[in-house]
């Protein structure tokens, strides 16, 4: 019976409603509930966002991976062979000389004692990453450190020489 009713009132007022017409806004939003269509926006897709990434990925890992041709990876076993032959010869200079200065007293500055075991810290560091990848500057770099470990090591043996080279009585 309600059903009726309003039957009978648009029936009566049908010029009433005829008139008047809903804004294109208004069609749009039924048409896209009707047919189940949502404008396409092609930077709020995510399968573009998912294309892009791959793309991404792809150019970096070709940058990457392509980097290192094969004189460049000869070039780093070249230099981690090098590297081998000059760090034995530091090494030994640089044991002999802790040798030296223990046999003659020891270490008795602290400052020295720290920054000794920075640099070996340093030192041991370095050497992982030449493991990992070896490279002309990793090289230089441990080079640099077992030079600078040598002065040290010279500095120290020089105070110690002229801490004996002083008479007894100046002490």
């Amino acid at each position: 019976m309600n059903n009726d009713n309003l039957k009978k009132f648009f029936d009566s007022h049908r010029e009433a409603f005829d008139d008047r017409a809903p804004s294109g806004r208004v069609w749009r939003r039924i048409e896209r509930t009707l047919f189940g269509s949502r404008p396409i926006n092609v930077w709020n897709n995510v399968m573009v966002w998912r294309a892009a990434a791959m793309i991404l990925l792809g150019i970096s890992l070709y940058l990457f991976l392509g980097r290192q041709t094969p004189a460049m990876v000869r070039e780093d076993r070249i230099a981690q062979q090098e590297f081998s032959d000059v760090e034995s010869y530091y090494s030994a200079q640089i044991t002999e000389k802790v040798m030296f200065i223990r046999n003659d007293g020891g270490f008795e500055d602290d400052r020295f004692t720290q920054d000794f075991e920075k640099l070996e810290a340093m030192y041991a560091v370095l050497s992982e990453e030449m493991k990992k990848s070896p490279s002309q500057k990793v090289k230089d770099a441990l080079v640099l450190n077992m030079l600078i470990r040598i002065d040290l090591l010279n500095q120290q043996i020089q105070r110690l020489e002229e801490s004996r080279a002083k008479p007894k009585s100046e002490v």
